[in-house]
Parts: structure tokens; sequence; C-alpha cells
């Protein structure tokens, strides 16, 4: 004998089972909430890497010498500054190493204004990545050789920004 008694008990299963479908997906969607606070956690930690780089390379390493960041510009090792600047980036406790990437320039002022002159270039960049700046004044005495620009204001000591966009690739 078939009777309406099976009809209701396979509607009731069904809503059920659409129930459990539903609570499952509001949970697995929620449960990987990014919220803004947590969005600017890696560029923070990333400029003060990158600031923390800067600061190491503007400290002399004994009484009386010169520092590597003063070193690097006034004779415009562009070369030297990348490997030392992502040397110290790259590396890790563990002796893995980061896959960091830089550019650099030199913002200075000449008699035609505020200029910047390329320092470091990266062929890798393409704008969308989500680079930090990082900036550190570096004073300049005597004469400056290589390539520097050569239309810097004159005098004893020349301030010059050195500016680093440092991204995750």
């Amino acid at each position: 004998m078939v009777n309406d008694a099976g009809q209701l008990y396979t509607m009731e299963g069904v809503a059920a089972g659409l129930i459990m479908l539903l609570a499952a997906y509001i949970v697995v969607g929620t449960t990987g909430i990014y919220t803004t606070a947590d969005t600017g956690v890696p560029d923070m930690q990333l400029e003060q890497l990158g600031d923390d780089v800067l600061a190491m390379m503007d400290t002399p390493d004994g009484a009386g010498s010169e520092n590597q960041l003063v070193e690097f510009v006034r004779y415009n090792n562009a070369t030297g500054f990348e490997e030392m600047f992502l040397e110290y980036c790259n590396a890790m406790t563990n002796g893995a190493h980061d896959n960091l990437h830089m550019s650099a320039g030199i913002i200075y002022r000449s008699d035609g204004g505020i200029k910047e002159h390329p320092f470091v270039t990266d062929e890798t960049w393409t704008g969308r990545e989500s680079a930090v700046r990082v900036t550190r004044w570096v004073q300049l005495e005597g004469k400056l050789e290589n390539g520097m620009p050569g239309d810097m204001r004159p005098g004893d000591t020349r301030a010059v920004l050195v500016e680093v966009l440092l991204w995750r690739a």
C-alpha cells in the first residue's frame, strides 16, 4: 500500500539538507574574513625591514670610518648598493632567502629645483605590486664622483634623499 506519509518525510529531509548546506556555506564563507586592520600589517613589516636596512647601512663600521650608504651614494655604486640592500633584506634566520625586490632613486636639489637621479632600477616592476617606500637622508661632503649629477647645488655639504621602493615578488 502506498500512502502520503512517505512524502512528508522526503520534504522534511530535503529541507533539512538545504539548511545544513546553507549553514556549511555560511561557516566556510565567514572563517576567512580579512579585516581592513589586517591588510596593512605585511606592508608595515616590510617598511620597517627596509628602514632598518637603510639605518644599518648608514651606520659606520668603526670610529672615523665612512658608512656604507654614503660610500655607495658618493661613488654612484648602484650595483654594490643593490647587492648589499637585498642581501640584508632577504636574509632569514634559517639560512633561506626571502624574495624581495627593490628600486632606488636619489632626490637632490639643484639650481633648476628638485630632481631625481635613478640609482637602482628593477625590470620586474610592473606597478601592480604592493610596494612600500623607505627613505633616508644622506649627508655628502666634498667632491662627488663617477656620474653623480653635476647640477647639484655647490657647497661643502649636500643632503640627498635616498628613496627605496621595496616589494615582495
